[in-house]
């Protein structure tokens, strides 16, 4: 017989005992498939043992081709992981005792702590909630007994007038706020426990992966989801004992004179839906928040690689725009010296006047422009044609 099977009956008795029976089977099946894991007869021993002949082959090999060395800051991480890895993998008290522990008894206590309960606050928050369905459940049967009873009343005209209050009228609006109540706080909740159960129940095997580099990500990623479903309680504690003391005094208006109030039943649906708009924009927020861990440097933060490899191929664009490009061509300047006409006198009075005109034609070669291109440090070695240098440019005028 299960020592959760009592726990297990009497978990249709309200929110509390649900939770607790959850709380009881989730520990019960982490244990026992961890033994069948890991335990004196698991399945998985052999794995284990030649995971961890493989790791110290692929180490020997790095040491006998000169990829690692013998020191202490290379011989402390690869012994600190082994170490770990053996202790949790192979050891439920040291797993139940850290990583069980920790998962499930740190938000609790969190939660307890910013609450101001003493005890666990999950199970405080829960008989919260069943004291606030008992409530309304004695509205609600209230607000009918208050009700005026018309005599001689026949089956065929009570069908008639609560279908022509239609669905959304104040008897209906307060179950159907107890639904969305239950949904948002109980449900979410269970599932919660539910789901950190299977990721700790498989925990060992992910464990084991975290020793090579090639499966250190599922490692890391079954590392996400387990805070993840760990923080929901925080939150879900947190966020919904705001809406139960909102829920309080609506709750005490609920029952009239002539029946549920309609104001009354309309405000306990609003702040149910709000609380279940709550519940998804934190589970949101707690998605976002573990999707950037870096989970103790073991992998970076999702979205980070590609945002990586996006700078890295936008540096290499620059470097390929500059690459050798053409030289320009040396280009040719041509410039025209015309001469002003001098008049030289002759040696008799009556001689003439002799005048002289001289043009002179300069080109020159001007040398190709390298602005344009980096400058390049000089190389220590060259090759065979740079012992042959460049000539320079030389201008040449031309007399005409």
């Amino acid at each position: 017989m299960s020592t959760c099977d009592t726990l297990t009956a009497n978990a249709s008795a309200g929110a509390a005992p649900a939770l607790r029976a959850v709380d009881c089977l989730a520990n019960e099946a982490a244990a026992s498939a961890f033994g069948r894991l890991f335990g004196a007869a698991g399945a998985m021993g052999p794995a284990l043992t030649i995971l961890l002949t493989l790791y110290i082959v692929f180490f020997a090999l790095s040491l006998l081709t000169g990829r690692s060395r013998i020191g202490i800051s290379a011989l402390t991480p690869r012994m600190l992981t082994l170490g770990l890895v053996l202790t949790f993998a192979t050891s439920w008290a040291a797993y139940q005792g850290v990583v069980w522990n920790l998962a499930t008894g740190a938000p609790d206590q969190l939660a307890g702590a910013m609450t101001g309960v003493s005890g666990p606050a999950t199970q405080m928050f829960a008989d919260k909630l069943d004291i606030i369905f008992a409530a309304i459940e004695q509205a609600s049967d209230q607000a009918r007994n208050n009700a005026p009873v018309v005599a001689d009343a026949s089956a065929a005209v009570v069908t008639a007038r609560v279908a022509a209050q239609g669905t959304f009228s104040p008897d209906n609006l307060i179950w159907l706020a107890a639904v969305l109540l239950l949904l948002g706080t109980v449900g979410l909740l269970v599932t919660a426990r539910i789901a950190l159960a299977v990721l700790l129940a498989v925990g060992p095997v992910f464990v084991v992966l975290a020793l090579f580099d090639g499966t250190r990500g599922l490692f890391v990623g079954w590392l996400r989801g387990a805070v993840m479903t760990a923080m929901v309680p925080l939150f879900v504690v947190v966020g919904g004992g705001i809406s139960l003391e909102l829920m309080v005094p609506v709750i005490g208006n609920l029952a009239g004179d002539t029946g549920i109030d309609a104001r009354a039943a309309m405000a306990l649906f609003l702040i149910a839906s709000v609380h279940m708009a709550l519940m998804g924009m934190v589970m949101k927020v707690a998605g976002s928040m573990v999707a950037a861990w870096q989970v103790f440097g073991l992998a970076p933060a999702i979205g980070e690689q590609g945002r990586e490899g996006t700078s890295g191929h936008d540096r290499s664009a620059p470097a390929a725009l500059s690459g050798p490009q053409p030289m320009a061509s040396p280009s040719l300047s041509r410039r025209t010296l015309i001469a002003a006409p001098a008049v030289m006198p002759t040696g008799g009075p009556e001689s003439g006047v002799i005048s002289t005109r001289s043009t002179r034609t300069v080109i020159a070669a001007t040398p190709p422009i390298s602005a344009t291109l980096p400058s390049t440090p000089a190389r220590r070695a060259r090759g065979i044609g740079s012992r042959f240098a460049a000539q320079p440019y030389r201008s040449r005028e031309m007399m005409r």
